[in-house]
């Protein structure tokens, strides 16, 4: 799927790198509750992509910040964690993922800024929700991460929707070669003001109908975020067939997520859920119709979450 002058292996190379990672990829896909078959896309998306992913830490000698875009439900998380499997077990990288989901601000955060600003910006996901600056030093020390030191990476657990205690936080050694920047609004570039001020749902119509919410995110966009998506090196998105499958798919993860968490993670009801993806709808579309002409690499998926083509937009890989 991948063109070969992107990865330069041979079949031959593929094929060994797949035997030493297969076992290791495909007991994570049992584990995460992959109802796909992904061998075949081991040897077709996740080796070459490695490949020139290692290449590029190669050539740098330096850490490199890989942005990963994907509407929610699109598997932005999996293919990172797979992706990390073959990168250390195929290429002997050192590597990291580190969501913009464990940046938010914690619950008493949000609810301060409802108060102050707007109610809907208790619900967490949008731009203006995330503790930006901490993601910046985040992504600065993990470039900066020697042998023997060490950090840690907070943890965002959505089951209580708040951020997990410290002793829960991940440590990651150094030094790091890659790090997997993953969010479904990771890389997002701010609207025209003209665009904002028709409603895209009921949502925006009915509880935002002076914008003062959407203006609000619109402005975190092109101030604070687009620092902290400056450090991206290189940016990946999932592109999804269109908003509806956002429904099903995230329908899907909560089911996953209740499981996970042996019923600690109570799953939103239909309506619950519409709501919820309202508050994520303007900006998912937006970079749905913007975003695959300027990401570096845009993988195209199927409506049952299979990618069937790929858009190669940086040509120096």
């Amino acid at each position: 799927m991948l063109p070969a002058n992107m990865h330069n292996l041979t079949a031959d190379e593929i094929l060994k790198i797949a035997d030493k990672t297969r076992v290791s990829f495909l007991a994570a896909t049992k584990q995460m509750m992959l109802g796909n078959d992904l061998k075949q896309a081991l040897i077709n998306v996740y080796i070459p992509l490695a490949a020139c992913l290692a290449k590029q830490a190669d050539d740098y000698q330096a850490t490199r910040i890989i942005g990963v875009n994907g509407a929610q439900g699109s598997g932005k998380s999996t293919l990172c964690k797979l992706l990390q499997i073959v990168l250390e077990e195929g290429f002997a990288k050192r590597v990291t993922a580190f969501s913009i989901d464990d940046i938010y601000l914690t619950h008493a955060e949000r609810e301060t800024l409802a108060e102050k600003i707007h109610p809907l910006l208790k619900t967490r996901g949008v731009p203006g929700t995330h503790d930006v600056e901490l993601g910046l030093q985040l992504l600065t020390d993990l470039r900066e991460l020697e042998a023997g030191e060490s950090i840690d990476i907070p943890v965002f657990d959505k089951s209580i929707d708040d951020r997990s205690p410290e002793k829960d936080f991940r440590q990651v050694a150094g030094p790091i070669d890659l790090v997997l920047f993953e969010g479904w609004c990771v890389g997002a570039r701010p609207q025209l003001d003209l665009s904002l001020s028709i409603p895209v749902n009921s949502l925006e119509r009915l509880e935002d109908p002076d914008q003062a919410w959407r203006r609000y995110v619109n402005k975190q966009l092109e101030n604070d975020y687009k620092w902290l998506f400056r450090e991206i090196d290189f940016m990946i998105m999932l592109k999804i067939p269109g908003i509806s499958s956002v429904m099903e798919w995230r329908s899907e993860q909560e089911r996953k997520l209740a499981k996970a968490s042996q019923g600690g993670h109570k799953i939103m009801d239909t309506a619950a859920l519409q709501r919820f993806i309202m508050h994520y709808e303007r900006l998912t579309r937006a970079m749905l119709t913007e975003m695959p002409d300027r990401a570096d690499l845009v993988f195209k998926l199927s409506q049952d979450q299979q990618i069937y083509g790929v858009q190669i937009n940086n040509r120096a890989i």
